[in-house]
């Protein structure tokens, strides 16, 4: 199937979230989408290399916290192909002097974000805008979503997933009938019998996208203070009232999709794919795209041993990896265990230190004898049960991190 046509304007909105507190020390100094995946890639990655595969070159990165921790991998979209002299990457942070308070700063929502940048979507004059979030790990071709959309004439396309219920009860369900035509939409619903959820990737008609954005801020203003428009997230105003317009379709994802904007979801992603139940990499007509930095291969030594795992660049193996991915320049010494765990950049785990159920910040180092984390009982992960420690963090010799403890950023115990 070829690329969008050239002739029909297509503008993508990515929504690289605000400080993303649901991962905690994880996100004190980076934007979450610069949350390092698979070892080797960073969330950021899977909307801007399903943009880039369909052809759509005009997009847009909406950051909102610790932006410059996103800058230098970005990189002005040239990782994408997105780096044009016409169009192409822009990324966009919150602007003060541009209008009253309520439409300036910081944004209050995902919905909220999309008004204040309706002048801009406006000027562009689009046919098709796609907004996407950037904490998801998926591969989807959206060639066939927008001919869908079009065909349709819809006026708000939304794919969504198939999820358990009870990890349902986090989004927004999605009701429609046998034809696709979205008839309901609940956010984050108390309990439901449906697992069928938006997965934050919507394709608008942006004239009405924008009227009904301003027609909900007019009736929204009152109740909401002067630094609020609002309109909040998707799932809140702005979904349900075009639902009722009638022309809201679904369409199914295909493959894998997961959100993993929480700690549990995120070492289970990464449970997924060393299990190969993540099938995002399979793809050779839209590879994950990302930056590609330079290091010699992964080492493992004579003594060290691995299991179910995946070893970035440049590390060093010579003690117990399990079921667990490593990052670039990790160093796993002799006598020490690290399982069930996923370790970003750099990270040290000295001789005979013990990691489990854990996720360890870049730079992070363990020391000798150290415990960090436990596996717990059963198979099923809750966030409570992961530990997460902060980058540069000092695990003194012989100490104990407890289980679904929180290590803040450079710390020491």
């Amino acid at each position: 199937m070829t690329s969008i046509p050239v002739d029909l304007r297509t503008l993508a909105v990515v929504q690289a979230g605000g400080q993303g507190s649901r991962m905690d020390v994880l996100t004190r100094e980076r934007a979450k989408p610069a949350l390092p995946f698979a070892g080797t890639h960073a969330l950021i990655d899977f909307p801007l290399s399903v943009l880039a595969a369909a052809g759509v070159s005009d997009v847009w990165v909406s950051v909102q916290f610790q932006s410059s921790s996103l800058d230098g991998y970005l990189a002005g979209g040239r990782p994408w192909d997105l780096d044009r002299t016409r169009g192409g990457f822009r990324r966009l942070t919150p602007e003060e002097g541009s209008g009253p308070a309520h439409e300036e700063g910081f944004s209050h929502g995902n919905a909220d974000g999309l008004f204040r940048m309706r002048e801009a979507v406006r000027v562009a004059d689009p046919h098709v805008l796609l907004v996407l979030s950037a904490d998801h790990v998926f591969n989807l071709d959206l060639r066939p979503v927008v001919a869908e959309h079009l065909a349709r004439e819809a006026e708000c396309t939304l794919v969504t997933a198939e999820i358990g219920v009870q990890e349902a009860t986090e989004k927004v369900v999605v009701e429609h009938d046998a034809d696709g035509r979205v008839t309901g939409v609940r956010a984050k619903p108390p309990s439901t019998d449906s697992g069928t959820v938006a997965t934050e990737i919507f394709l608008y008609h942006p004239q009405t996208l924008l009227a009904e954005l301003e027609r909900l801020h007019a009736e929204l203003q009152a109740a909401a203070d002067d630094e609020d428009t609002g309109l909040g997230d998707f799932g809140d105003h702005l979904l349900p009232a075009l639902v009722a317009r009638g022309h809201v379709h679904a369409t199914p994802m295909t493959g894998y999709w997961k959100d993993v904007g929480r700690p549990q979801a995120y070492l289970q992603a990464h449970r997924d794919l060393l299990t190969g139940t993540v099938d995002v990499f399979g793809h050779p007509d839209r590879p994950v795209l990302g930056q590609t930095l330079p290091g010699p291969p992964g080492w493992v030594g004579a003594e060290g041993d691995i299991v179910d795992a995946m070893v970035g660049p440049g590390s060093r193996v010579r003690g117990r990896v399990v079921r667990s991915v490593l990052g670039r320049g990790v160093q796993v010494q002799a006598g020490a265990v690290v399982e069930d765990s996923v370790l970003l950049d750099d990270v040290l785990v000295e001789a005979g230190a013990q990691v489990r159920t854990s996720v360890l910040d870049r730079g992070t180092r363990v020391g000798r004898g150290a415990t960090v984390g436990a596996c717990p009982p059963g198979t099923r992960l809750s966030d409570e049960a992961v530990t997460l420690v902060g980058q540069d963090c000092r695990v003194r010799g012989g100490t104990t991190v407890e289980p679904g403890a929180r290590l803040e950023p450079g710390s020491t115990t």
